[in-house]
């Protein structure tokens, strides 16, 4: 009969984590739903670099899912597949550099060149117009908000340039909204990477379901378009 190991031969707690959560993944991390599982593979072939790149393209106007793949990686980063604090360092440099980058673009570029590259994202003169009095309107408390809101997103350097706004005051509210963003969904995404087994279960349990109330939702909502047109021809 041996004696059992001494204590400090055992594994050490965040290796024993990251093995019990490759296992309930079944030894990989299991499909993502939706657009998220596509990004899986350039998370897989390119890592960081996947988020440095497409985080910072998308936010000076150009149509990539740079969300999406910071949450994606945040999840991997969950499931110990990533280094959840580099997720969060690069999500946010990238952030600031590609929305300076469209500072810079709307600054030397003028309205041609947002609109040119606006166009992407259904920027047309008319929404560039009230872009421009909503910015000057409500002052650079904008620039952070708009970092959670689609469309803002990605325009919001191009717009903070054209309108003339002071650099060094759009840098620092930017910081400040990315800093927030990139925290936010990192937070997120670490944590629901961190209960990926339980999350996929509910999702396949119930997604028929969801299927069937969002297939309800979209009948009414036409219903009532149609019976709205109708009242207004009549």
């Amino acid at each position: 009969h041996r004696p059992p190991p001494p204590a400090w031969n055992a594994p050490p707690r965040s290796d024993a984590r990251k093995r019990d959560l490759m296992r309930v993944s079944g030894g990989s991390a299991p499909p993502l739903p939706g657009v998220l599982n596509s990004l899986a593979g350039p998370l897989d072939h390119f890592g960081y670099w996947a988020v440095l790149l497409l985080v910072m393209v998308e936010d000076f106007g150009i149509p990539v899912p740079g969300e999406s793949v910071l949450i994606v990686a945040s999840v991997y980063a969950g499931a110990g597949r990533l280094n959840v604090v580099a997720v969060g360092v690069i999500g946010f440099a990238a952030a600031v550099i590609g929305d300076n980058v469209g500072f810079a673009l709307g600054r030397f570029g003028g309205r041609a060149l947002a609109l040119r590259l606006g166009r992407y994202v259904r920027l047309t003169e008319e929404r560039l117009d009230k872009a421009e009095v909503f910015f000057n309107h409500h002052g650079t408390w904008i620039i952070t908000v708009a970092r959670f809101i689609e469309v803002l997103r990605q325009v919001n350097g191009i717009v903070a340039g054209v309108s003339g706004m002071r650099w060094l005051r759009f840098l620092a509210f930017n910081a400040l909204g990315a800093a927030l963003w990139a925290g936010t969904w990192v937070s997120l995404g670490y944590l629901a990477g961190s209960r990926i087994g339980t999350i996929y279960h509910s999702i396949s349990e119930y997604s028929l379901y969801v299927l069937i109330a969002l297939a309800v939702l979209l009948t009414g909502y036409i219903a009532w378009r149609v019976l709205r047109r109708r009242r207004r021809v009549e």
